[in-house]
């Protein structure tokens, strides 16, 4: 089967309403760096389409009535959105989950020292990367810094064009032979990705011309006296902070003719975007929509905000607590007849590594939304595999509402593989399959898209949420 070219289907309008939807997704790219970042744009989105947290809901203490829209977030780096339908919660929902973390650098708990002059903030990157990708190119840092009376701090330094950027050095050519040499793996090592964040010594005021510098690491002791001016910020407070290094600028369209978006974090906020998006879209449903963005999946779903955790399990109890009829039954019951899609990014083919793909079974950019029935590694290792039934059923979903899809592995059997969310919602029996965007360069500081793509995935998702069960 040939792949479809998107960008030949579509008439004037639709293409006027994806220029419109891909500057929205670059503006959230841009908003949402981190995702305590993205849970804000989020939550912003979804109140002004009438969604109400569900503490305000569960204040109230009445059953859910259908046409009702509800979200709640977790520890401000996770969030669900929930759409009621028609249909009692127990004969199940349809779910679209994604992550909004994505690979970077985290800076250490006691990360700020001096070396020969220059002050560096020690980091510890987040996620698979090939570090030596992360050198040598602009940074900016984003986070929280949390106090110990409890004030929060938010940071976002090195966007405006009048910020100050960071970066990691790299050594020059003419010394490098021996690093030349190095393994890709190796040439630059994990603990060798410091940022440099300053070079000018601090000068105390007053004292005499011979202790006119800090008496010890003056480099550092000028950065820290930035931050306390600036931030309100000790050295102490990096203990209970928050930070992330992540490439400093702007999404931006590539290519002369505009058809691609060249961005730090699409892996996996492009399907992130595209499912809150749908979600926004989607009106009255007879099953119950819901749309998952969660935290963590890049190490491997952990943690609290991870989807490992019982918090999505936590908030069905109690809907259908506040419709009165809650039991652990039920709740499995809803879980197990529920269908999702676990909406993640595949590799787009890369025709200068045609060696990593086996081209007949893969995505390419440009032949929009992309299935993979499995993901894992190698003989299908950690892989969800999903149902020859529940595909047909997408296939007649997908092709009634005139969208284009393509299905796809992650590369050649032998080579590698990526793992997403959709092994874990399988446990509860539920009918689940990977369905996102090809990605050229996934996880490098800069990832590359097709409009066309996350526009039709978009459209995919709609028309599934509106899906009336198998």
């Amino acid at each position: 089967m040939e792949p479809k070219n998107v960008w030949e289907s579509y008439s004037a309008s639709q293409l006027k309403e994806l220029e419109v939807f891909s500057k929205d997704y670059r503006d959230f790219l841009d908003n949402g760096k981190t995702e305590r970042e993205c849970v804000n744009v989020i939550v912003n989105m979804a109140e002004k389409s009438g969604y109400v947290e569900l503490e305000e809901r569960l204040k109230k203490n009445k059953p859910l009535k259908k046409g009702e829209k509800i979200y709640c977030v977790n520890m401000n780096k996770a969030i669900m959105l929930f759409n009621i339908g028609s249909e009692p919660l127990e004969k199940g929902m349809n779910l679209l989950g994604a992550h909004i973390d994505s690979p970077r650098m985290d800076i250490k708990g006691n990360p700020l020292y001096e070396d020969s002059s220059i002050a560096y903030l020690d980091t510890h990157y987040y996620g698979g990367v090939k570090k030596y990708q992360w050198v040598a190119t602009p940074l900016s840092i984003h986070g929280v810094v949390v106090k110990k009376d409890g004030t929060t701090i938010e940071m976002a330094v090195g966007e405006e064009d009048d910020d100050p950027v960071f970066f990691v050095s790299d050594l020059l050519i003419h010394l490098a032979g021996e690093q030349m040499e190095k393994k890709a793996s190796k040439v630059i090592e994990g603990e060798a990705l410091d940022i440099i964040v300053g070079n000018k010594p601090l000068v105390v005021k007053g004292a005499k011309k011979d202790e006119a510098k800090a008496s010890k690491d003056p480099v550092k002791q000028a950065v820290l006296k930035i931050l306390k001016d600036d931030y309100d910020m000790d050295e102490e407070d990096f203990l209970s902070a928050e930070l992330e290094v992540v490439p400093a600028g702007k999404a931006r369209e590539a290519g002369f003719d505009r058809s691609m978006i060249l961005a730090y974090g699409q892996d996996d906020r492009v399907c992130a975007f595209s499912s809150l998006y749908a979600m926004l879209q989607v009106k009255d449903v007879k099953r119950t929509s819901c749309c998952i963005l969660v935290d963590k999946e890049e190490i491997g779903s952990v943690g609290a905000t991870g989807m490992t955790s019982n918090y999505f399990e936590n908030v069905i109890a109690e809907m259908f607590n506040l419709n009165g009829n809650y039991s652990d039954l039920l709740v499995r019951r809803c879980l197990a007849n529920s269908t999702m899609l676990s909406s993640d990014v595949n590799a787009a083919y890369d025709p200068s590594y045609p060696s990593a793909f086996e081209k007949k079974n893969t995505s390419f950019m440009g032949s929009g939304m992309v299935f993979s029935k499995f993901t894992g590694s190698r003989g299908k290792s950690g892989s969800n595999d999903a149902n020859a039934e529940f595909i047909a059923f997408l296939r007649k979903i997908l092709d009634d509402a005139k969208v284009i899809y393509q299905f796809a592995e992650l590369g050649r059997v032998d080579v590698g593989g990526g793992g997403t969310i959709a092994y874990i919602m399988a446990k509860y029996g539920m009918n689940v399959i990977d369905a996102g965007v090809a990605v050229l360069n996934m996880h490098a500081p800069y990832e590359a898209t097709s409009k066309a793509d996350v526009y039709e995935t978009m459209r995919g998702y709609v028309a599934f949420l509106n899906s009336e069960g198998m």
